[in-house]
């Protein structure tokens, strides 16, 4: 039966809202059959900033809340850093003032460190982000550790000291961590009951705590009472969630449409500025659609997200039947829609749409994304370099072929990727050091090519920051800690 024609709506709700300068936006969609859920989850008068949340915290019976406990990873070993550690300055030209004892702390690793302080400790997840100069590692027994830029309060240790090398988070040290996610300058944290605890800036409502507050040092619950949480993930600054049940949620900046609730949250406040009318908790994302060839908009049913991936200012979803929904800032192809239009709502990626043609994982990058096809093939669409030619539609990348990639991160522009026996990385110039590949210069490759310095050394779990690499080294045989032993040891030196 063919999909029902989605009626024509506008902005938020139904209402037109002013906007001051830039390109002016089509008008955005929602369906017939989901709009008046669609309408209660957009109660919010246009126009109008919120200093508070106009939406109800997200709240469950406890008589038919699920009870679960969910899984650690089961990888296990030692972690390895390359490429910037410098971190107030990382993405930056210049150190602020207020960091300037800092100035000439840190260096660029060209080639895989390990850590000397970390000799002992066994890592089970390690986590940074494309616009993260600040990472997180989960140890084997559910232990959350973190260091980097602090100026938010991102490291979740009540103040907002840098940090040079990986520290407990103390006031989640009775909880079992088993994933996290980094955005800019802030933090979530999920637990092995589904809770979330978020930490670090809050200027744009990020940390889904009901306020918007420049830092938040110490570890706080979201406001959700919902179904247990199973996947977390963070954009800049935005965040989104997944309960049990497969429901997606999102809070944040809504700037470019990538909360998925049908408005990019724009109004023109005093003297003609705009300004962003913030979610400020958890909000269902409540309508995914696919556009035909004619160009009609039709709602896609039985949604059910698996998972959740973003980059700096827009979202991938994979849902259960393997297809592949993505939306927000759709410059330079990101969103794989062969167009670079904004999206206000989850639209389909066609390609992913056929029998034995699904996606098994998703990464966003800060301005790419990347799919894994059921096949095992990488698909990649957006862009690494500005100055380069933007892939608008996913292509396979032919450099791959006949890989079995287990795992890949994405960093400012370049990419790290553990596949078979092999760690294999590329990125445009300029290159930090976090492709590994172990010169002490600026090298940078467009194609795909092995990390030599990593011969022989199994990587468990990549992960990438702005222009910083982490690897969980396997560590379980003596011939694995022998290999280990070659490579440099990286001993931050502290003030």
């Amino acid at each position: 039966m063919p999909r029902k024609k989605v009626s024509e709506v506008s902005g938020n709700g139904g209402m037109k809202r002013k906007r001051g300068g830039g390109r002016k936006k089509e008008k955005e969609f929602s369906s017939e059959d989901d709009f008046d859920d669609f309408e209660q989850e957009n109660t919010k008068k246009p126009g109008k900033q919120s200093g508070k949340s106009s939406l109800q915290p997200i709240t469950v019976p406890d008589d038919i809340k699920e009870k679960i406990k969910l899984e650690r990873s089961k990888a296990k070993g030692e972690l390895l850093i390359f490429g910037a550690t410098n971190w107030d300055l990382i993405g930056r030209k210049e150190v602020p003032k207020q960091q300037a004892a800092y100035r000439n702390l840190g260096q660029n690793l060209w080639g895989p460190h390990r850590y000397g302080c970390l000799s002992e400790v066994q890592v089970s997840t390690v986590v940074s982000g494309p616009c993260s100069a600040h990472s997180l590692l989960i140890t084997t027994e559910g232990k959350l550790w973190s260091w980097g830029r602090n100026e938010k309060g991102q490291l979740g240790h009540g103040d907002t000291k840098r940090v040079e090398e990986p520290k407990l988070v103390e006031a989640l040290e009775d909880e079992v961590v088993v994933a996290a996610a980094c955005g800019r300058n802030h933090t979530m944290a999920l637990t092995e009951a589904g809770c979330v605890f978020s930490f670090g800036e809050n200027k744009l409502g990020q940390l889904g705590h009901g306020n918007q507050t420049d830092a938040v040092p110490t570890p706080a619950q979201l406001q959700y009472n919902g179904q247990p949480i199973v996947k977390v993930a963070c954009g800049a600054e935005f965040s989104m969630i997944v309960d049990c049940k497969g429901n997606l949620y999102s809070f944040g900046c809504p700037e470019y449409g990538q909360l998925g609730h049908n408005s990019d949250g724009k109004f023109i406040a005093r003297a003609q500025r705009i300004e962003f009318d913030c979610e400020l908790i958890a909000r269902r994302v409540a309508i995914f659609v696919e556009k035909t060839k004619d160009g009609q908009v039709l709602p896609v049913p039985n949604v059910v997200v698996r998972d959740v991936s973003c980059g700096a200012n827009h979202t991938l979803v994979l849902d259960s039947q393997k297809r592949v929904f993505s939306w927000g800032f759709g410059g330079y192809g990101r969103l794989g829609h062969a167009e670079q239009k904004d999206e206000m709502v989850p639209r389909l990626v066609k390609l992913f749409d056929f029998p034995g043609r699904g996606a098994t994982q998703v990464h966003g990058g800060y301005q790419c994304s990347f799919a894994i096809s059921e096949t095992g093939a990488l698909f990649f669409w957006g862009v690494t370099n500005t100055s380069r030619e933007s892939t608008m539609y996913p292509k396979a990348v032919q450099d791959l072929c006949g890989w079995k990639i287990r795992g890949l991160a994405c960093g400012r522009s370049s990419i790290i990727i553990a596949a078979d026996e092999s760690s294999i990385s590329w990125g445009p110039s300029p290159t930090f050091g976090e492709l590994g590949y172990g010169d002490n210069k600026p090298k940078s490759s467009t194609t795909a090519q092995e990390i030599k310095t990593l011969d022989g050394i199994y990587a468990e779990q990549v992960a990438m920051g702005y222009s910083h690499s982490l690897v969980i080294a396997r560590n379980e045989t003596d011939q694995d800690k022998e290999r280990l032993k070659k490579l440099p040891e990286y001993n931050p030196r502290m003030l």
